[in-house]
């Protein structure tokens, strides 16, 4: 898996998970429970991963679409 986003805005989140899923790309939010015990006022970030033969694609989905893509492992 490799890290595509990095944000604490959830419509972000849910949009870019909306282009990837019409593009056919899987992806996996994380750190979402970090966000329920910090009780939800937005402190931790969540990470949008997909799988690394997907990286290229979901990445040039995102940025055509104006979301910036933070480069990680």
């Amino acid at each position: 898996m490799k890290q595509l986003l990095r944000t604490t805005d959830m419509s972000t989140i849910a949009f870019a998970q909306a282009l990837l899923q019409g593009e056919g790309i899987d992806c996996f939010e994380m750190d979402v429970n970090m966000s329920v015990l910090e009780g939800g006022i937005g402190i931790f970030p969540r990470r949008l991963m997909v799988a690394e033969r997907d990286y290229t694609a979901a990445a040039r989905a995102l940025t055509d679409n104006g979301i910036e893509v933070h480069e990680g492992p």
